[in-house]
């Protein structure tokens, strides 16, 4: 009885491992699923999908955003969601990490997966993304020896642990589609092609390490690179721009992927705020997913704004709305969002026969082409293009006749019944989004900025000129340069009145000169062309005077060829011509120099640091004056609507709430050239179609609602050149 006893026993006892077994593995086979691909498309637990997906970036916007943003995507047809990860902001000194508020990426994805969508997870480290320098954190310059994006060890090095860091937090949090979670897709790099060919073979060894870097990290799902022609497999090459229909991956059996579907473009400090009519956006999604496309992200779905000193290029605006179907403020932008949705609805009705089909082309008359998809299930899909600019058509199919308008292409998911054109816009429920002043007149109040003289206070010295941000770190945009200028009572000018001639060449961004304390003028340079050249005479006297140059930075460079080689400052030369020994280079003279502003130091943005000086009101507010800093407190509006900033009197600088600082202002530079009429018949580029021509590249500032009190707000306002506050207002941008 006793030996029948423990028989039972180690029989229960076997059953009850058998049944726990079998749980866990029920669950693993729940939570674990396979992300492959082939020729057709990416598949997902077995199964083909055409993939629609939109950019949004978390730092560019706040987390009181993000569910109504998903949501929005989510209900304009959205499967996927892409964004990239800012190194430069989670590693801002080596080893310090933070994932918090705007850069709490966990929160973001988890925030997506509860919404029901995926995510294209763009790890880089190298994103571009018109971001400040290019999303790298700038103590990485300095690393010893090291050389940006090349077959370089301490790159490498750097660029491995950052990668290793996301996917590790990545795995620990099983967000990878292999462990049950959302992220579909990884990428790898960004856009290194046209780098690669330009420095040759220390580029290719570098292609080849990162692809199989980042594939040994076992993430379980795909990894692109965009722009890659020789990616090396499994790695996915995809394609970046405007019209992608001929894009042709290197590997037969590898998908079309077009993974930035460029809605817009960014606008840059003084040019014409670009759009791309919807028309031609639908068009250009057609033609790829027509020639066998089955992976299309929107670049951007949701813009958003580069808060802070965030913006790279430089001379890139705040607003990074560039014209997406969510506009900055978080707001559909109709037409574009609800007729994409409504592509989007065609497209799905189409997808079994895309993903197991070939398409069949044939073209019934000049500048049409017809491709049908028909699978072996009997599933038909037809599209009906009309190349022409110019003209509608009327093509005949089937037992149909089908009228198209220039430049179109219409969806039968039937091969009988059109459901959708892309120029057929539908102008019902347009709405335009406005601002309406809730808040102005405003009590302002003034500060002085310190206006330095060589060899004061709180400077440096060294002999000739430095790069300005070797000394800054970019901690700020702000950079001191500051000599004394001695002239002899001999000197001809004191009696002519024929003053010196005040040459000073520079890197850029911007600079403002100073002699004696006297603001004597600015100059600045342009995205094409950063350098700049500030000539002009400047009054001197007899004895010492003192020369003081503010060089400003606008955002380090983002994109280019070794770009953490690209200089920033006043490098020279500097002259003073019209002397009695003729011209002087002031080159090599022993220079003292300030890192930063003394109201950045103070904190004078913050209601502590502001009530450490005394400010000037009323009948004494400094208006149009350089260099001057102000303040006022204000309610927040009521309601739920999106809230901006009317910067429209001022000049250049920079703009806090709360503390927080919402980004570079600068409406005193207005955009260039003529903003002509565009038709969306035509091939696209970011100088087609622009808006705003002859007036501030950029007007209005957001300010996230989560940023605000109910009462008791702080504004604190930089101005670099000299503007009007009274003018300032605050508005809600409502449909």
């Amino acid at each position: 009885m006793d030996s029948d006893f423990r028989y039972r026993k180690l029989r229960i006892s076997k059953l009850c491992i058998l049944m726990v077994a079998l749980v866990l593995f029920s669950w693993v086979s729940s939570v674990s699923s396979t992300v492959t691909y082939d020729r057709k498309a990416i598949i997902i637990n077995g199964r083909r999908r055409i993939l629609l997906s939109g950019s949004i970036h978390y730092p560019r916007s706040t987390p009181e955003m993000w569910p109504g943003l998903i949501q929005k995507a989510k209900d304009g047809g959205l499967d996927v969601i892409q964004t990239y990860v800012f190194w430069n902001g989670h590693e801002p000194s080596p080893g310090q990490y933070y994932f918090e508020d705007r850069y709490d990426l966990v929160r973001f994805i988890k925030l997506v997966q509860q919404a029901g969508l995926y995510v294209h997870l763009r790890i880089g480290p190298y994103i571009c993304a018109e971001w400040n320098f290019g999303g790298f954190p700038v103590w990485l310059k300095y690393v010893p020896g090291i050389e940006f994006r090349t077959d370089n060890q301490p790159f490498k090095n750097a660029m491995q642990g950052f990668t290793l860091k996301i996917v590790n937090m990545m795995k620990a949090e099983r967000l990878f589609e292999s462990q049950g979670g959302p992220i579909i897709l990884s990428q790898i790099e960004n856009e290194f092609g046209p780098v690669e060919w330009e420095i040759g073979a220390p580029g290719k060894s570098y292609t080849q390490w990162a692809a199989n870097m980042a594939v040994s990290l076992g993430t379980g799902v795909p990894w692109v690179m965009c722009k890659q022609e020789d990616a090396p497999d499994p790695v996915i090459d995809t394609c970046n721009g405007f019209y992608c229909e001929n894009f042709k991956p290197t590997k037969y059996y590898k998908p079309k992927m077009w993974t930035e579907v460029w809605t817009g473009w960014l606008t840059e400090f003084g040019k014409g705020v670009p759009y791309r009519p919807v028309e031609d956006l639908a068009f250009a999604v057609l033609r790829f997913i027509q020639n066998g496309g089955s992976f299309i992200n929107y670049y951007m779905y949701h813009g958003g704004t580069n808060f802070g000193r965030t913006a790279g290029g430089p001379f890139i605006s705040t607003s990074y709305d560039y014209d997406a179907p969510i506009d900055e403020y978080g707001l559909t932008r109709l037409p574009k969002w609800s007729h994409l949705r409504d592509m989007h609805r065609a497209i799905k009705q189409c997808e079994p026969a895309l993903v197991s089909a070939d398409p069949t082309v044939s073209w019934p008359g000049k500048n049409q082409e017809v491709h049908v998809f028909k699978s072996t299930s009997g599933t038909c899909a037809a599209f009906l293009a009309n190349y022409d600019t110019q003209y509608s058509v009327t093509v005949n199919f089937g037992n149909g006749r089908y009228n198209l308008p220039p430049w179109s292409i219409s969806i039968l998911p039937d091969c009988k019944t059109d459901v959708f054109n892309t120029a057929r816009a539908a102008a019902t429920g347009l709405r335009h989004a406005r601002m309406t002043p809730v808040v102005w007149a405003m009590p302002w109040e003034s500060y002085k900025e310190e206006t330095l003289s060589a060899f004061s206070a709180g400077t440096f010295t060294k002999d000739g000129l430095v790069e300005q941000v070797d000394m800054t770190w970019d901690k700020t945009d702000y950079l001191w340069y500051l000599a004394d200028i001695t002239i002899s009572s001999n000197e001809a000018f004191l009696k002519t009145g024929q003053y010196p001639v005040l040459t000073v060449m520079s890197a850029g961004h911007a600079l403002n000169v100073f002699v004696n304390g006297e603001f004597i003028g600015s100059a600045y340079g342009t995205m094409e062309n950063p350098r700049l050249t500030f000539t002009r005479q400047v009054k001197l006297r007899a004895g010492v005077n003192k020369l003081a140059l503010l060089s400003v930075s606008a955002g380090l460079a983002n994109v280019g060829v070794h770009f953490e080689r690209w200089n920033v400052g006043v490098l020279g030369p500097v002259t003073l011509k019209g002397l009695n020994s003729g011209t002087w280079d002031m080159s090599k003279w022993k220079w003292s120099y300030k890192v930063g502003l003394k109201g950045e130091s103070q904190e004078l943005y913050t209601v502590s640091g502001s009530s450490s000086v005394r400010w000037a009101g009323g009948s004494w507010l400094a208006k149009k004056q350089p260099l001057t800093w102000y303040k006022t407190y204000f309610n927040a509006p009521w309601g739920n609507d999106p809230v901006a900033l009317d910067m429209n009197s001022m000049g250049k600088g920079q703009i806090w709430i709360n503390g927080r600082n919402v980004g570079r202002h600068w409406p005193a530079y207005t955009a260039r050239g003529s903003c002509p009429s565009c038709s969306y018949t035509g091939i696209f580029d970011e100088n087609k179609c622009r808006n705003d021509c002859g007036q501030p590249s950029q007007r209005w500032y957001h300010v996230p609602r989560s940023w605000l009190k109910p009462t008791g707000n702080l504004l604190v306002v930089f101005e670099e050149w000299g503007g009007d506050p009274t003018g300032i207002s605050l508005a809600k941008r409502t449909l």
